[in-house]
C-alpha cells in the first residue's frame, strides 16, 4: 500500500530541531530520486550508487539514511502502520473489530484518493512486480499486524495472555489480505474504481 507522508502532529512543545529536519529533507529528496530512476530504469535495475550520485552522496551515506534499498520505497510503512494503529483505537468502542479495521483503513485509501493516481499506480505496480519489494513489504505488514492486535484483542475481550485464542491474530492477518486484495485488483483496473470500493467489497465478502 501507498506509504503515508511523515506525520504532521508533532508535539507544539517539542518541535522537531534542526538535525531532524534536515534529515528529513535529505530522506524525501533521497525517495524522489530514487522513485523517478525506478519508474525510468525499474527497481532491480536501479543501483544504489546511481541514486547516491544524483542526490551526492557518498554510497555510505546513504545507508545512513535508509537501511536497504527496498527501505527507500518502503521506509515510511512503519508509520503508516502506527498512523493506522491510532486510527483503529480512536474508533468508537461499540464498533466490532471488523469494522473498525476497515474504518481504521481509511487512512490509506485517503491517501489514494489524494495523490496522483499514475504515479501511485506506478508505485504499487513495481511494489507487486518486484519480488524483493514484496517480501519486506511482507515484512513490515507483520509489524503492522503486532500494532493491531492488542486493540483488536480488547474489542474482542480476548486475554493477551492466552495464545492459544487465534481470534485477534485471524482477524487482523485477514484484514490485512483483503488490504492486499484491494491493492492488486486496484492497479489491474488501472484505479478506474475507488480504492476504498474495493476494500469494501474485499472485507464485506468475509463479513457475510
Amino acid at each position: 500500500m501507498p506509504e503515508t507522508a511523515p506525520a504532521a502532529n508533532q508535539s507544539a512543545s517539542k518541535p522537531p530541531g534542526l538535525r531532524e529536519r534536515m534529515r528529513a529533507t535529505v530522506q524525501a529528496e533521497v525517495v524522489e530520486v530514487a522513485h523517478r530512476l525506478f519508474t525510468e530504469q525499474g527497481f532491480d535495475r536501479t543501483t544504489v550508487d546511481q541514486i547516491a550520485a544524483e542526490v551526492g552522496l557518498s554510497r555510505a551515506s546513504l545507508f545512513r539514511y535508509f537501511g536497504t534499498k527496498e527501505d527507500i520505497v518502503l521506509g515510511r510503512l512503519e508509520e503508516s502502520g502506527r498512523q493506522i494503529a491510532a486510527e483503529l483505537a480512536a474508533r468508537p468502542d461499540a464498533e466490532q473489530p471488523w469494522e473498525a479495521l476497515r474504518r481504521a483503513f481509511d487512512v490509506l485509501t485517503r491517501i489514494n484518493e489524494s495523490a496522483p493516481p499514475q504515479q501511485l499506480l506506478s508505485y504499487l505496480r513495481m511494489l507487486q512486480e518486484t519480488p524483493s519489494l514484496r517480501a519486506r513489504h511482507h515484512e513490515k505488514q507483520l509489524g503492522w499486524q503486532k500494532l493491531f492486535l492488542p486493540e483488536v484483542a480488547r474489542r474482542l475481550g480476548a486475554d493477551p495472555d492466552r495464545p492459544e485464542d487465534t481470534r485477534p491474530s485471524a482477524l487482523t492477518g485477514a484484514a490485512l489480505a483483503c488490504l492486499d486484495a484491494a491493492s492488486t485488483a486496484w492497479v489491474a483496473c488501472e484505479g478506474t474504481i475507488p480504492l476504498a470500493v474495493l476494500l469494501d467489497r474485499a472485507m464485506g465478502a468475509l463479513a457475510k
